[in-house]
């Protein structure tokens, strides 16, 4: 229970009513448990959903829900989207893409990324059908964690300091396989057999993103950790709904 608090504490800004020990391995060790948290993020999403639609028109609660889940999240892995698109329009080699990410102002492009990013997942929310959206709403946060774990495990680090290098010092084969198994069940247990495939298209974006930063910088950092996050959020949402256009979606 104590690595489950210290995965909640630490991806969201919930506040908990009494105090958890928490020693450096224990950050790694938590992200076993970072799935369940992406799901009780969905259930604050899908809960707000249900109380906002009765009085407030679809468009407004979709943006209220991206809002949500921003403000939940402490804007945490967003301000490493944005560190990661800056980095990604530096001119230079590795030491030039990391010192721009370490730079705690955003640029244009991480201006830019911010702002297309979350209006894709707006719309995306916003074009759901209604059928499968409280599906969707606890998906989206459950693979985005997933991401997280898959980023971590098993990685090279790209730099000596910093929360990601923490993270990936003390997360093993063991949490990989608790979050993937936690991640494929709750995953079919929403979407049915199409809850397979997302976890899949997932899993491939996610592995092509953590090669490509290894091959690049020769690692992954925080900032990539949260870069990837963000962008599966959004790959989930899309292929749903997808998917539900191709009435693929027999929920």
């Amino acid at each position: 229970m104590r690595l489950i608090f210290i995965a909640l504490q630490f991806l969201t800004i919930i506040p908990l009513p009494f105090s958890v020990r928490c020693e450096e391995r224990d950050l790694g060790r938590s992200m076993a448990f970072f799935p369940l948290v992406g799901l009780m993020l969905g259930a604050l999403l899908a809960a707000g959903n249900y109380l906002l639609s009765g009085i407030l028109p679809r468009g407004v609660v979709d943006l209220l829900l991206v809002a949500i889940l921003a403000v939940l999240t402490g804007v945490l892995h967003l301000d490493g989207l944005a560190d990661v698109c800056d980095g990604l329009a530096a001119r230079g080699g590795r030491e030039r893409f990391l010192a721009v990410m370490k730079d705690s102002r955003t640029g244009a492009a991480g201006a830019v990324g911010l702002v297309l990013l979350l209006l894709l997942k707006y719309q995306a929310l916003l074009h759901l059908p209604l059928e499968i959206k409280h599906q969707a709403l606890f998906c989206f946060p459950l693979m985005a964690r997933f991401s997280q774990v898959q980023m971590t495990v098993g990685a090279v680090k790209a730099r000596s300091d910093g929360l990601g290098t923490t993270f990936i010092a003390g997360a093993g084969w063991l949490q990989l396989l608790i979050a993937t198994a936690t991640t494929l069940a709750a995953a079919v247990l929403l979407l049915s057999i199409q809850g397979l495939w997302l976890f899949v298209a997932a899993y491939i974006v996610t592995w092509g993103i953590k090669t490509w930063f290894h091959r690049r910088l020769g690692g992954v950092s925080g900032d990539m950790i949260g870069f990837a996050s963000e962008l599966n959020e959004v790959l989930c949402l899309l292929v749903i709904l997808a998917l539900s256009n191709l009435q693929v979606l027999n929920i």
